[in-house]
């Protein structure tokens, strides 16, 4: 992975884009579960809430792609980045104090995610120090 300080995730359940990036550079990383759900309604008078399980190995990809970043925002329409963000708190306590914030975003072009993030940590970096 890259040594950049700063990393910007985009996840919903099909795709997880991965920057990490620096004032001039980025460096991309997608991926993808293993088995993509497809979109689940309830119908009523139904056995189950129509949603699918979260996907375990991919969440932990996705915190593996981020886990040397010192600040990291996580970003994405729906309820993915909130899973995410439970799954690195669950699963490594240390990782969890490097998310710098959780934002809605609908789905951005590679360049509106980077411009995002870079205008999100500059605003944020002035008021933390980076060690």
């Amino acid at each position: 992975m890259s040594e950049h300080y700063h990393a910007v995730v985009w996840i919903d359940h099909r795709e997880a884009r991965v920057f990490h990036f620096s004032a001039t550079e980025a460096d991309e990383h997608v991926v993808h579960p293993h088995d993509p759900t497809v979109h689940i309604h309830h119908h009523a008078n139904s056995i189950g809430s129509g949603h699918a399980s979260e996907d375990q190995k991919f969440l932990h990809q996705v915190a593996a792609a981020v886990a040397n970043s010192k600040a990291v925002l996580i970003t994405g329409p729906s309820t993915a980045k909130h899973e995410l963000v439970k799954h690195i708190e669950h699963h490594d306590p240390q990782q969890a104090k490097t998310i710098a914030g959780v934002e809605a975003l609908d789905h951005p072009t590679n360049g509106e995610l980077l411009a995002h993030a870079r205008k999100f940590f500059r605003a944020a970096d002035r008021m933390s120090p980076q060690k």
